[in-house]
C-alpha cells in the first residue's frame, strides 16, 4: 500500500487487515504470532468507539479491552467484513462504511459500521482510526 493510493482504498486495506489481526490476536492457536503494535499503531490519538451497546469508549479502553482479549477464542471465531463503501471525504479525512459479521462460539452476528480515518503516515496503511460507531444488525434466518 503506498501513499499514492486513494485514501478509500487505503482505509478500505486498514478495515480488512485490522480485522485478520482481530481473528489472529483472539484465536488461541494464533495468538503467540501476531505483533499488537500493528494494533496500536493504527490507533489514532484521541480515537472514540461507540459499541453496540451504546457504551463511548475512548482510545485507551479500546486498546486495554483488546489486549486482554488475546488468546479467548477457539478456531472457529472468525470474521468477514462485507459491503465496504465511501461516505463523506475530504483530502486527509474520509469516513467508511461496512459489514462486520462474526462466527463466535457457534453464534453469528452482524453489526453495521462507521469509521472515520485520517491519513498518517507511520499507520500500517497511511491512515488512522479516529471514530468507530458500531450498531447490531438482525441476524438472517439460516
Amino acid at each position: 500500500m503506498s501513499q499514492n493510493d486513494s485514501l478509500f482504498s487505503r482505509a478500505s486495506t486498514e478495515i480488512v487487515d485490522l480485522h485478520r489481526f482481530f481473528v489472529d490476536w483472539f484465536v488461541t492457536a494464533r495468538a503467540d504470532t501476531v505483533d499488537f503494535g500493528r494494533f496500536e499503531t493504527a490507533m489514532g490519538e484521541g480515537l472514540t468507539m461507540i459499541a453496540p451497546s451504546g457504551a463511548v469508549l475512548g482510545r485507551e479502553a479500546v486498546v486495554d479491552h483488546v489486549r486482554q482479549s488475546r488468546a479467548t477464542c477457539d478456531d472457529g471465531f472468525a470474521i468477514s467484513i462485507e459491503d465496504i463503501r465511501p461516505g463523506w471525504q475530504t483530502d486527509d479525512t474520509i469516513v467508511v462504511l461496512y459489514v462486520e459479521a462474526q462466527m463466535r462460539g457457534g453464534k453469528f452476528s452482524r453489526r453495521q459500521s462507521s469509521a472515520v480515518f485520517t491519513t498518517s503516515s507511520s499507520a500500517p496503511n497511511g491512515v488512522e482510526w479516529r471514530h468507530l460507531h458500531e450498531t447490531w444488525l438482525q441476524v438472517p434466518e439460516r
